[in-house]
This record gives C-alpha cells, structure tokens and sequence, in this order.
C-alpha cells in the first residue's frame, strides 16, 4: 500500500538519484525525509521488499523500474498542483510548495489527468521544472545553462530555479527576479564569482552573489533549441 510514508521516501529517493547519481546512500535519505538512519533503514528494507528499490549494504540505494513510475507519478501530481495555485488561485511560488505537499498525496489518475488538460498540459511547474507527462516522461522543453555560466553581453530571460526553497524564492523577490525577468551579465569577478547584473526592464545595474547565479536557470531571449530530457529509468 502506497502511504503518505511511502510516496515521500520513493520522492526523496528520485530527487537524490537525479542530483546525484545512480544510487544514494541511506544517511543522504534520512536527511531529505528529515528521519533517522535506524528507521531509514527499516523502510528502505520494506520498499525493496514490494519491488520499488533495490538496497545493497555499503553500496547504496537504487528505485527499480517499477518504483521509478511510482516516483515520476507523485513528483508529476506535485507539480501540476504548483501550477494549478499559482495560475489558477493566484498564489505566489514561494507560497505553493507546502500546499502541494498535500495534494500530491491524493491518488486519483482520472483527477490529475483531468487536471493536466485543465492547465493545457503545461511543460513546466512556477519554479521552471519539468512536469512529467501521464507516460512518466519529462515533455520538451528549451535548453537552458546556470546563470553562473551564462555568457557576458548577451540578453537573457530567466526560466527556473534550482532548488526553489520558499526562503530562496522570498530573496528573489527582494532583488526583484522571477520568471521571465531579462537581465544581462555584464562583469563576472573571478575572485568570488560574483556577477553584475543589469535589468533590461530598468536598465538597473546591480551586483549577485554566486549563490544566486548558481541556482538560477536562463535561456537567451530569442527562440532556443529544444531538448528532450531523459526516459524515466534514466532521469
């Protein structure tokens, strides 16, 4: 049976293997479910029981293929919930998460199915990431770069963040950056990495730590190639 416990963990696990690799340890686990090791343990030896892991000792932990579907399913509701309350309820994005928290928890294909034509089968959630599609695959979306790595002198258009923490997202808001917001890197300092920003809305020149332009995704302004992200098994 698939309980609240059970969907946060497989979630965890996703996320990690997506950050970090092919397998995950337990420790890296208990810290993202905010459980301890002991009881990490204890459920990772119950999912692989049902099929949805596999846990080596000292080697790590891995979603099976059918845990995988599982996994994409829950992060597919999460978003499409985000997208719903910000689009549709007028919620801002450092506002939704906690509420999409819940909701992915409500199990109802016919629901989110229902859901995902409502919105017009949007490709990405309010934080720019990728929504999974009902086949569990991530839908095309533009190619993109770390606006720490985005080139000087040229127009950009900012499409995501990494990570969006709602205390990360409220800072934005302070520097005034969302979604769609231009802006062009004018000086990249090599000591601390540090950028200084104009706004083409403005015309405003102001500084940005790297631990912003480390987290935020860009794309040029005009029309971009687009990617496919990988099939599930591989995400």
């Amino acid at each position: 049976m698939l309980t609240v416990s059970v969907e946060n963990y497989l979630k965890a696990i996703l996320h990690l293997q997506v950050e970090g690799g092919d397998r995950v340890s337990t420790t890296s686990i208990a810290k993202k479910v905010a459980s301890t090791p002991a009881s990490t343990s204890a459920m990772l030896t119950k999912l692989g029981e049902r099929g949805w892991v596999e846990h080596r000792p000292y080697h790590g932990v891995r979603l099976t293929t059918k845990g995988h579907r599982v996994a994409m399913d829950i992060l597919r509701r999460h978003r499409l919930w985000e997208y719903f309350l910000v689009d549709r309820l007028g919620f801002e994005w450092d506002e939704v998460h906690e509420i999409a928290e819940e909701l992915e928890h409500v199990d109802s294909k016919e629901l989110i199915n229902r859901l995902d034509a409502f919105l017009g089968f949007p490709k990405l959630d309010p934080h720019g990431d990728p929504i999974p599609g009902p086949n569990g695959r991530f839908r095309s979306v533009a190619a993109r770069t770390l606006l720490a790595e985005a080139p000087r002198n040229l127009e950009l258009v900012v499409v995501g963040v990494v990570d969006g923490g709602d205390p990360f997202l409220r800072h934005l808001g302070v520097l005034g950056v969302q979604l769609g917001t231009r802006l062009t890197v004018m000086e990249r300092h090599a000591f601390d990495g540090s950028l200084h920003i104009k706004f083409a809305e403005t015309e405003e020149v102001q500084m940005l730590a790297p631990s912003v332009a480390e987290r935020l995704w860009v794309d040029q302004s005009n029309p971009s190639p687009i990617i496919v992200f990988p099939e599930t098994e591989d995400a």
